[in-house]
């Protein structure tokens, strides 16, 4: 009803206030052209100035403005194609139109005409019914364009208001920022390009570069929903292919048909030893090596685009690979490869490759490729966004888990008394057997059930890392039975998570169990986590020990980590059975 109002309101208005008079801007060298247009003119309500030249007309367009320019070809000074010429290249708000006069009639002069910038003719000696026809024609055009004007500056204030949300919703919350190495380059105000950061609660950094089909404000509308569930789902530890699958399954039930989320994913591990990668549906993430400059492995698409298949696993599409400090990750969208020169060339993936030869840095490789762009593209036009993320493998692209002092020296244990003193107690336990564990991460689950205590937010992180590194000791070599020493190498790497995704695979027996049993006191709290496995159990005694042996350098980190950060940690049995206990104090 109050739109209706509004409306009605609007119209009165419109019909009481004065109708602006119009203006022509007569511009021929004889007089008696002048004299006769004139004369018609003021018969259907303009007003009209007149010049003798396209010198004159030139300056009564700028002062005078007119609504509307009648032309003459022929005159001295300043013939009408360059005075009309150079008008079009005045900035004017709104739309005039230019109608040129002329007593010639081959295809030739009147095509001209349209050329320089006119937008209809009159041959001389003027019919008053052609003549009437045309300025209709040309103020109903001229009023299409202040609608589309409206409209255009409305759309342009729309996405001005809309970009700020999209900065602060989407960008704001990337982290680690300040060392990566970006080019983004949006076709438009919007991208439909997305590139996010977070940190896991191990410490781990995951990276996202997603590509939604076109780009503009319909494509980066779905950056909104992909940004919540990846930040979300990694401030709670789920793992790259958990991640992905609760992204594909946001998608699938937002996006319209035809329209996809191709996506780079990247897992630095905070340990700098290796990465975690997935492509669906992109260009190739190539990892360059550190000390050589050159491609180290390529990391092809292996799967479908997000958005497709609602029900899309990713744990075959995950890979995993062996990193140096000093390597560089690079991710790039397919704008870069299919950049095109003036000559319509694409830039391609050889071009790519060579600009990244015998790199330095990763702020060397940044700035090859972008100077080779550049030089590549020239002003060729931009059909599609343009992103490229460059990934040191160095600490300072991480958190500070390493700068964090050790558990014991910043906190005061809670005593047995005060744990004894309180009834806010509570026990669960989880077990996984068989399939379910190819299935299941159980850790962001408990850290769920952990965040009802008070206080535990500020050791979420130091949890996180003690129940991931038990549960994988209990799955990797209890249940799976792989050996640690298999990670010696680059190679020796790779073939180790090759071997745990096909006995993963076939995994049908076996189980793990996790008991988790909290006390709160009024100063802090404790866990105790006891992990239970299948497997045959391991000679635990030496990585108890203060000093591990030569034969483990390159194993047994996670066990020494555990108990840097626990009060204890008890290996029972054949050492298949282990019982940690984590105790803080709230500042």
């Amino acid at each position: 009803m109050h739109a209706v109002t509004h409306e009605y309101s609007a119209a009165l208005r419109e019909q009481h206030e004065p109708v602006p008079e119009k203006r022509a801007l007569i511009v021929d060298d004889e007089l008696s052209n002048r004299i006769i247009l004139k004369s018609f003119l003021k018969k259907i309500g303009y007003s009209v100035i007149q010049a003798e030249n396209g010198a004159q007309a030139l300056d009564l367009f700028c002062t005078e403005q007119p609504d509307m320019v009648f032309m003459d070809v022929m005159m001295p000074v300043m013939d009408g194609h360059e005075a009309v010429r150079r008008m079009r290249e005045i900035e004017t708000i709104k739309f005039v139109p230019i109608i040129f006069l002329t007593a010639r009639t081959d295809e030739s002069v009147l095509s001209h005409c349209i050329e320089v910038g006119g937008d209809d003719f009159l041959t001389k000696p003027f019919n008053h019914t052609v003549l009437k026809a045309k300025v209709l024609s040309m103020e109903r055009i001229s009023r299409l364009h202040k609608r589309l004007g409206t409209l255009y500056a409305q759309m342009k204030k729309d996405e001005e208001m809309a970009e700020s949300v999209f900065s602060g919703a989407v960008i704001a919350g990337n982290v680690a920022m300040d060392q990566l190495r970006t080019l983004l380059q949006p076709a438009a105000v919007f991208s439909g390009d997305v590139l996010l950061s977070a940190y896991e609660p191990s410490g781990d950094l995951n990276i996202l570069l997603g590509d939604f089909t076109g780009h503009g404000l319909a494509a980066a509308i779905g950056a909104l929903p992909v940004s919540e569930t990846f930040r979300a789902m990694t401030q709670k530890g789920f793992s790259p292919q958990q991640i992905l699958a609760g992204i594909n399954r946001k998608l699938s039930s937002l996006l319209p048909t035809g329209m996809f989320f191709a996506v780079q994913f990247v897992s630095l591990n905070h340990t700098l030893d290796h990465i975690t990668v997935c492509n669906c549906g992109m260009p190739d993430v190539l990892l360059i090596d550190g000390t050589t400059g050159l491609i180290k492995y390529r990391f092809v698409s292996n799967n479908l685009p997000l958005g497709i298949v609602s029900d899309a696993t990713y744990e075959e599409a995950i890979q995993s690979f062996s990193v140096s400090r000093g390597d560089s990750v690079i991710l790039v969208s397919d704008g870069v490869l299919e950049a095109r020169s003036p000559n319509e060339e694409y830039f391609g993936q050889p071009r790519l490759d060579s600009a990244i030869q015998n790199s330095t840095s990763a702020l060397d490789l940044i700035e090859r490729i972008t100077g080779s762009l550049r030089t590549f593209c020239l002003d060729a036009p931009q059909d599609d966004d343009i992103s490229l993320a460059v990934i040191p493998c160095e600490p300072e692209v991480l958190s500070d888990w390493k700068r964090l002092p050790p558990v014991q020296s910043r906190q005061t244990k809670a005593t047995s008394t005060e744990r004894n003193n309180t009834d806010e107690a509570m026990e669960f336990t989880i077990k996984l057997a068989g399939a379910r564990l190819r299935k299941t991460d159980p850790i962001p689950q408990i850290i769920n059930q952990l965040q009802e205590m008070a206080g535990i937010q500020n050791q979420q992180r130091f949890l996180y890392t003690i129940l991931t590194e038990l549960y994988i000791n209990a799955l990797d070599h209890g249940v799976l039975g792989l050996r640690s020493n298999l990670k010696q190498s680059a190679e020796g790497f790779a073939g180790y998570f090759a071997e745990r995704d096909t006995r993963l695979g076939a995994l049908e027996d076996g189980y793990i169990r996790i008991l988790i049993s909290t006390h709160q006191v009024t100063n802090g709290g404790s866990v105790v986590i006891q992990v239970e496995d299948s497997g045959p159990g391991f000679d635990y005694s030496d990585y108890l020990s203060h000093e591990l042996p030569p034969s483990t350098q390159f194993s047994g980190r996670g066990i020494a980590l555990v108990r840097e950060l626990c009060d204890s940690v008890e290996y029972e049995d054949a050492g298949n059975r282990v019982r940690a206990v984590f105790s803080w104090v709230n500042d």
